[in-house]
């Protein structure tokens, strides 16, 4: 698919999402658009890094799966297969993109500079990889998936991106084959008709339109897999430092994060009582509170409602009274384990894993 049709695709799909002036498809709501518990799908923001491979004509339910490596049977699978041959199940869980925040660092990095847009909350149904690699039998040398599929990098025949997963991460129950999002078919831009979904990693781990999956002796090392993609420092850079790629580890974990989806940014500061909402959620560790501020110094506990299921985002509430004039409203969440959001955003080369407190900005 060329360039234009993916953006006349966005647009018709998606009208209200920012994209952006990049190589690949990517594009983002504002953070006011993600006020759903569930993100409507025409808000849910597109995250590429190649070309989308050709939409499957006809019958979706002729897509094919094919399991390898480190299994005992190979095997090949239809969607109707995978339908039929295991129990559905569906998870609602958070998909968050690891360059989310990237523009807030200083000095900037390079990548997509990604706002607050890109992440959402969906009901993911399909079939728990676990059941389907158990059906192939799972090898002791497997350690790693590698994930496969169709799109290609920009100006190369090469694969976009092929991530993978620890196969412990594999075969937990909340790790699935997903074909349907939200109660209905797989959108196209979300990897239909298969996905990857595995809660609380970053997205770039939940592989779109997937055709292989194999099992492998060793960390994957696939396209997207080297090198600092993906990957956080074990220790703290000085921006314009020297990287060594071995001081990297593969990001397998996201960590606790809010966003404000009300007021929205730009919002009318009077002066008053102010109702602030929005959403709070964390990798695969629960959250367990959430505060709002206007100064970054005197934070008051905000109503936190209860957890729908484990990687599912928590909608808190607040009303707090401010004077008239310019105000910043500002959120943190904090995890069970105690680890609380940040006022800055901790620079990394790479711009990942930004979850420092989420600001919106009044205006007298």
């Amino acid at each position: 698919m060329s360039a234009e049709s993916e953006r006349r695709l966005l647009t018709a799909l998606k009208p209200r999402l920012h994209a952006f002036d990049d190589d690949a498809l990517n594009a983002e709501p504002a953070a006011e658009l993600l006020d759903d518990f569930i993100t409507p799908v025409e808000h849910f923001f597109v995250r590429n890094n190649g070309r989308l491979p050709p939409e499957p004509a006809g019958d979706t339910d002729t897509w094919t799966l094919q399991i390898d490596g480190e299994v005992e049977r190979t095997a090949s699978f239809s969607v109707a297969a995978l339908r039929s041959q295991f129990e559905s199940v569906t998870v609602t869980a958070v998909l968050e993109c690891a360059g989310y925040g990237r523009d807030a660092f200083d000095p900037p990095v390079d990548g997509v500079q990604w706002g607050r847009g890109p992440v959402g909350c969906a009901r993911w149904t399909g079939v728990r990889l676990g059941d389907v690699l158990k059906a192939c039998g799972v090898k002791r040398s497997a350690v790693y998936t590698a994930h496969h599929s169709g799109d290609l990098q920009v100006d190369a025949d090469n694969a976009a991106i092929s991530r993978g997963i620890p196969i412990a991460k594999a075969m937990s129950p909340e790790t699935l084959l997903a074909f349907e999002m939200s109660g209905a078919p797989l959108p196209f831009l979300h990897g239909g008709p298969l996905r990857v979904v595995a809660p609380g990693f970053p997205g770039s781990a939940w592989q779109k339109w997937l055709t292989r999956l194999e099992l492998r002796d060793r960390e994957h090392d696939g396209a997207k897999m080297n090198g600092t993609d993906y990957r956080l420092p074990r220790r703290r850079y000085v921006p314009g430092e020297a990287v060594d790629e071995r001081d990297f580890d593969v990001i397998v974990d996201m960590p606790v994060n809010s966003i404000i989806t009300s007021p929205r940014d730009g919002f009318d500061a009077r002066g008053g009582k102010i109702d602030v909402r929005g959403f709070a959620w964390s990798g695969h560790v629960p959250v367990r509170a959430v505060e709002v501020s206007t100064d970054g110094e005197r934070w008051l506990p905000a109503q936190l409602e209860p957890e729908v299921e484990r990687f599912a985002w928590r909608r808190f509430r607040a009303s707090i009274n401010v004077p008239a004039g310019p105000l910043t409203v500002m959120a943190r969440a904090t995890d069970a384990e105690g680890h609380t959001q940040p006022l800055e955003a901790p620079w990394n080369p790479r711009g990942y894993c930004n979850n420092a407190v989420h600001r919106v900005r009044g205006r007298p």
